[in-house]
């Protein structure tokens, strides 16, 4: 732009350069050759600023424009793993709450197995208490059935011995019997 603005201003005062050639002729300069010159210079000027200047323009431009570019890319790659990294972190954040909550429930599971199995085993020993006091009772009424037998029978043989006869054993059976029985009746009974 400065080279245009100078070539016109050469181009515009050539008109008054010329009017004074006489004078500049005593000094020795050759308008001619100089205004040759001049005109070459601005040729070039304009050669150079259409073939030369422009193009380079043109190209420190597109370069400029590829580097903002690269750099803005280069800014959204940075935010954008900024961003995956934030998003990483928080399903690591997720992922420990959710381990902590099966470890709690596995705990709770297990507290809840644990009262499971103490509440079975005292079910179990509350039963195996009750046949064992049940097994006690049967056979201590086998115990006390066996020995009022023998209790019968000793009392026969006595009772022959002493009457030194024979004894009709069934009726004296049926008789100890049920003196036995009253006799338990009333034991039971106070």
């Amino acid at each position: 732009m400065r080279q245009a603005i100078g070539l016109a201003l050469t181009l515009g005062s050539l008109p008054l350069l010329l009017t004074g050639c006489d004078a500049a002729n005593e000094l020795g300069v050759n308008w001619h050759g100089l205004l040759g010159q001049i005109v070459v210079f601005g040729v070039l000027v304009l050669a150079l600023t259409f073939f030369a200047y422009k193009p380079l323009t043109k190209m420190l431009e597109e370069r400029s424009r590829r580097i903002k570019d690269s750099m803005d890319q280069a800014e959204f790659i940075k935010e954008q793993t900024a961003k995956t990294e934030q998003l990483v972190q928080e399903q690591i954040a997720e992922a420990r709450k959710q381990g902590q909550d099966i470890i709690a429930q596995a705990e709770q599971i297990g507290e809840r197995l644990k009262e499971e199995a103490r509440e079975q085993a005292r079910k179990d020993a509350e039963a195996i208490v009750a046949r064992a006091q049940a097994e006690i009772r049967a056979e201590s009424q086998q115990a006390m059935d066996q020995l009022r037998q023998e209790f019968v029978d000793v009392a026969i043989k006595a009772a022959e011995k002493v009457i030194d006869k024979a004894l009709d054993k069934e009726a004296h059976k049926e008789i100890i019997e049920k003196t036995l029985e009253e006799s338990s009746n009333l034991g039971r009974g106070s």
